[in-house]
């Protein structure tokens, strides 16, 4: 056998060894399967990973991530790697050529053939990783790691790797390039969308303009699923505030009725009871009318003379509410308006007075009610 076979036999068995799960790849074609081992228990470190599971879209019903597109995400994702460097260190020279040939050493193994691809994007992982911890201020090195995570299926590291890249260099295409097919990979088609059109700005490839062909289709579902929602949120709330409207003007209706069947339009109503007293003046605020209060007795001379004209007056004016008091009958209601002598008329509106006349003056009377009614 080549030596050149042996070695990458050897490699393949050392990544065998370190994670055996590599036998279930379907490319070997071995036929393998491992035994499940018994589920751990949840570490904080993993929630973001299990996250990977769970496409996010932005609309709830229209789900565009549900499309048969291409691109999908992995069952599972097992970011084992997630190596950051410090950017703020000083990178000597001899440091920044060792990370070069790291990364060189990268690129062979993601070109190379795919008989053993995961073997292979494994080892390239393990190159930029070392090429990152000697050069942790660039930012291809981050960008490039990025792009291996989208081939390993691995989108949350890819993400994270995408934003390490475009903090260090905020016009890095390819930054903007892997973080938008991650975040495809998720679901999450709007976000996607403008990191893709971002990185076709930068720098066009065939590959930006296949993924966005994918992506654009379900971004603009979402957009229409949202324009539909919203439209249908605004006629809701007209519908909603119609019948707002419609319900106050019924109670309006009632209560206008209620009043004027209280009122009696066109008479003189008695009153013996000040429960009864504050009743009309209700009514009658309730539908901004004029109300004129009049104190008489049976045996007021000048009472006796003015009350035909009080009752024809009542039926000139049927929107002025006219009422009568007797003092004899209502000494409460004499008393609570200081009645010092009859006849007396109140002229009342909205429940505070606003006039007042003592003696059967006629054309005086007449006179205030045509002012007030009016």
């Amino acid at each position: 056998m080549e030596e050149a076979k042996i070695a990458e036999l050897k490699q393949f068995v050392k990544q065998c060894k370190s994670n055996p799960r590599i036998l279930d790849e379907p490319s070997l074609g071995l036929g393998a399967r491992i035994p499940e081992s018994p589920k751990p228990r949840k570490v904080k470190k993993e929630e973001d990973d299990s996250e990977d599971q769970k496409p996010h879209t932005s609309a709830k019903d229209d789900r565009p991530g549900n499309s048969n597109d291409e691109i999908v995400e992995s069952d599972i994702e097992l970011d084992e790697t997630e190596v950051m460097g410090d950017p703020t260190v000083e990178v000597m020279e001899e440091n920044q050529e060792a990370a070069q040939m790291a990364k060189a050493k990268a690129m062979d193994a993601i070109s190379e053939g795919m008989s053993f691809h995961v073997v292979k994007l494994n080892e390239a992982i393990e190159h930029l990783t070392e090429a990152i911890l000697l050069n942790p201020s660039s930012a291809i090195l981050y960008a490039n790691r990025a792009g291996v995570f989208v081939k390993m299926k691995k989108p949350n590291a890819a993400i994270r790797d995408a934003d390490a890249a475009l903090k260090i260099n905020p016009d890095s295409a390819k930054g903007y390039k892997f973080r938008g097919i991650a975040k495809a990979m998720l679901g999450q088609w709007e976000e996607a969308a403008k990191d893709l059109h971002v990185a076709a700005k930068l720098d066009y490839d065939e590959e930006i303009g296949s993924i966005l062909k994918k992506v654009e289709p379900n971004t603009h579902r979402i957009e229409e699923h949202r324009r539909k929602y919203e439209r249908l949120r605004k006629e809701r709330e007209v519908r909603k505030t119609e019948r707002a409207k419609q319900h106050m003007k019924a109670e309006a209706r009632e209560q206008d009725t209620e009043a004027l069947s209280a009122l009696k339009d066109g008479h003189v109503q008695s009153i013996r009871s000040n429960a009864e007293l504050e009743t009309k003046f209700k009514a009658a605020s309730s539908l901004s009318r004029l109300v004129i209060l009049y104190f008489t007795a049976t045996w007021c001379g000048p009472c006796r003379f003015v009350s035909p004209l009080y009752k024809s007056l009542a039926a000139k004016y049927p929107k002025v509410v006219f009422l009568r008091v007797d003092i004899d009958e209502g000494r409460d209601m004499a008393g609570h308006w200081q009645v010092s002598s009859v006849p007396s008329f109140f002229f009342i509106k909205n429940g505070k007075e606003i006039d007042k006349l003592v003696g059967a003056d006629k054309s005086e009377l007449e006179k205030k009610i045509a002012q007030y009614a009016g």
